[in-house]
């Protein structure tokens, strides 16, 4: 017989799906609807660009910090909870009249606990599956899943009330993510449902590193700058896709559907986590990932219908579902627990830099352009398969498949 349910739904596993179900629900409604919301306040597409790099830029200071806190503190999971609550409190200043320095500052002080918690999520939800042979796909599907719910029923709210109801919403989920991260496993607690399956003194690889100075091979990095660019590629979706759908004439429902046809895709990418990184070097996804991405901004320059535009979303499934796949799996091989969440950080801080580029620059050339600046986003991912190309010919990814 199977577990009783409540003991299934009590287990570090289901505790910390349920979190990642939480994790991304303030994106899910500020990522399609908040160029909408600023619009409606006068901001231009410019100043709209400055108010998302805002944050990131923010965090390029502070992750590593964050991630090396994380990696000394008894576990990843008081970082965890800290940030969560941290998030929750801003989005109550919105409620007020703000002008375009105020929903800045507010904005920042939002997003940048999100953003550093969320690599540790990610590092210490992995290693805990790592070691004690769970499906981490099973864990982060999650994460996509609650995604996808929050932007349906945002499309249809703000479909319904109008952009009025989008800091009720920002702060909803905001407080629902504070109050699900009390209950989070301890990731390195000890006891039957946490002890490794590898032996502890198990041979190390002499490639794998120890010390944050050993992730600075070329062949490494160059494959978490291709897989930033790609995600930096992302910005000009992220920033004024729905804007441009919008003033194409697109209502707020079908906009919240296209939204949610991505991480739909995303979905499978996770569910099938496992057979795929065991049949593919986690250098192959990302690769996979960038082409596609170049593939699908291109698209999107073209301005097409509404069907074809639901097909490029669904090549999500690739630039982001796998390129997440293929990068937390690349970390993991090549750098041991002691340094999980700072390595994951390295990574984010990284992706961090081009964002804030990408966010500022897409702001001007979607103000001159349109939808014209997803040509750039196109040749972005195009550098970035150049790049893990370049890594794969210096690396042999067997032995990454080795380690």
């Amino acid at each position: 017989m199977g577990l009783p349910l409540a003991v299934r739904f009590s287990s570090p596993a289901a505790r910390t799906g349920m979190f990642y179900a939480t994790l991304f629900t303030s994106g899910a409604v500020s990522n399609p609807f908040l160029p909408i919301w600023l619009t409606e306040r006068g901001i231009g597409e410019a100043e709209i660009g400055l108010i998302n790099a805002a944050p990131i830029l923010a965090m390029i200071v502070i992750n590593l910090i964050v991630g090396r806190l994380a990696d000394r503190a008894s576990d990843w999971r008081s970082v965890i909870v800290i940030g969560s609550i941290l998030a929750a409190i801003p989005p109550l200043f919105l409620f007020w009249p703000q002008g375009y320095l105020g929903i800045m500052i507010i904005w920042t002080l939002l997003i940048v606990p999100f953003q550093a918690i969320s690599p540790v999520v990610d590092a210490a939800a992995y290693r805990m599956a790592r070691r004690t042979g769970l499906d981490f796909g099973a864990i982060r599907v999650w994460g996509t899943i609650g995604f996808v719910v929050v932007t349906l029923l945002s499309g249809v709210i703000l479909g319904w009330l109008g952009p009025i109801a989008f800091v009720p919403l920002l702060t909803a989920v905001s407080i629902v993510r504070a109050l699900a991260s009390l209950q989070l496993p301890l990731f390195r607690g000890s006891g039957d449902n946490l002890r490794p399956v590898h032996p502890i003194d198990a041979p190390i690889n002499p490639l794998i590193a120890i010390r944050m100075a050993e992730l600075w091979r070329p062949w490494f990095v160059l494959t978490l700058a291709g897989a930033a660019l790609l995600h930096g590629s992302h910005m000009m979706q992220m920033g004024f896709g729905a804007l441009i759908w919008a003033q194409a004439g697109l209502p707020g429902w079908i906009i919240g559907i296209l939204w949610a046809v991505a991480p739909t895709a995303e979905i499978f990418a996770m569910v099938l986590f496992e057979p795929i990184t065991k049949r593919f070097a986690a250098r192959h996804l990302i690769l996979i990932g960038c082409i596609c991405g170049a593939i699908r901004w291109w698209g999107f320059a073209l301005e097409p219908n509404v069907w074809v535009l639901v097909a490029l979303q669904m090549l999500h499934l690739a630039t982001v579902g796998l390129t997440f796949l293929g990068i937390t799996n690349f970390i993991a091989n090549w750098t041991s627990e002691d340094i999980a969440a700072e390595a994951q950080s390295f990574f984010v801080v990284l992706r961090q830099v081009v964002t804030v580029f990408a966010l500022v620059g897409f702001g001007f050339l979607a103000q001159m352009f349109g939808a014209g600046a997803f040509y750039v986003a196109a040749i972005m991912s195009a550098i970035g398969a150049v790049l893990v190309l370049l890594s794969l010919m210096m690396m042999n990814p067997k032995a990454e498949k080795a380690a």
